[in-house]
């Protein structure tokens, strides 16, 4: 007995870190997005919430499946010198003639990638492809989210060149969970037309950058004054009883970060929705309420259920984004 209780505790130690924004705020930033948009789209889209809410995380199940799919969730953006960064060329072309297009993806690629997802939710739309239009949206929304992540346009995306292994995960998983439900407002506003998407998209990335630091700096901090037999605690998260950073370390954390999570999470429902607005109205704003058919393909269906089996195995295959 003993012993088997030395294997569930070594288990529950080392027990991996969670997604990128992690499932639950993903699930959350797609939902609330949704309530941000005029009724021409709201029409469709609220029919489709639980869809657009499970759905959102396909891009990191994807991760155990495509090896080319992690780039597209980051950039470690200060591989490119000095804040702003501006020997890094915001144009996919003009940077792959500076840096090569190898370099680019070794480094993160999500600003250059939600323009291709923008591209083809825009595509969808102009087609009247309901299915297509309902993945592309969800999707689009997970890399959108991952651009308001600080630890995603760092480096140092998990601690590991500072001692702070899980960072990544305290900051985009367990503070969500913790605080999403009870603490932040998601009265934010309509969604807006986005004249120039990439400009926008980089404007957030830079914003992360300028907020790593501070993420990676307060818990620094924070872990030399807080009390090392509090910081962690045994508690169950989505059934499964695991160490994860104590309520109180946390509560501490979010604090002394003056709420930054809970306004980033904001400002990802806010960009969400305003991109899906602008892939629409870019289409010419087509009559959604004629969109009918939103049944999925066999071989739609056969890709979900083969994602899902990749997923559980549990090998993510390239790059973590923890």
């Amino acid at each position: 007995m003993k012993k088997w209780s030395l294997v569930l505790v070594f288990w529950l130690i080392y027990l991996p870190e969670a997604y990128c924004w992690g499932f639950f705020a993903h699930q959350q930033i797609n939902y609330h997005a949704v309530f941000l948009l005029p009724p021409e789209m709201m029409v469709f889209y609220k029919k489709q919430l639980l869809f657009l809410s499970e759905h959102a995380v396909d891009p990191d199940k994807r991760r155990y499946m495509v090896a080319e799919e992690g780039p597209r969730h980051f950039i470690d953006i200060d591989r490119y010198g000095k804040f702003p960064y501006k020997s890094l060329p915001r144009e996919w072309k003009d940077a792959v003639a500076v840096y090569s297009e190898d370099t680019l993806r070794q480094h993160g690629i999500v600003p250059w990638w939600i323009q291709t997802m923008l591209f083809r939710l825009t595509a969808a739309f102009k087609a009247k492809d309901a299915p297509r239009i309902l993945k592309l949206s969800a999707e689009i929304g997970h890399y959108i989210a991952d651009a308001h992540v600080p630890l995603h346009a760092s480096s140092n995306h998990n601690g590991q060149l500072t001692g702070q292994h899980g960072i990544h995960g305290f900051w985009e998983s367990r503070l969500p969970e913790m605080l999403a439900g009870k603490e932040w407002d998601y009265f934010i506003g309509k969604a807006e037309y986005i004249d120039n998407p990439l400009q926008f998209i980089w404007n957030r990335v830079l914003e992360s950058a300028a907020a790593a630091d501070t993420v990676l700096k307060v818990e620094y901090q924070l872990s030399r004054s807080f009390p090392s037999d509090q910081k962690y605690a045994f508690e169950e998260r989505n059934g499964v009883l695991v160490r994860q950073y104590s309520t109180n370390y946390s509560l501490r954390y979010y604090e002394q970060l003056n709420q930054m999570p809970g306004r980033r999470m904001q400002q990802s429902i806010y960009a969400v929705a305003s991109f899906w607005y602008t892939a629409w109205v870019n289409a010419g704003q087509p009559d959604l309420k004629t969109l009918i058919n939103t049944q999925f393909t066999e071989a739609d269906q056969k890709d979900f259920e083969t994602l899902d089996q990749q997923w559980k195995d549990g090998k993510i295959k390239g790059k973590d984004c923890n």
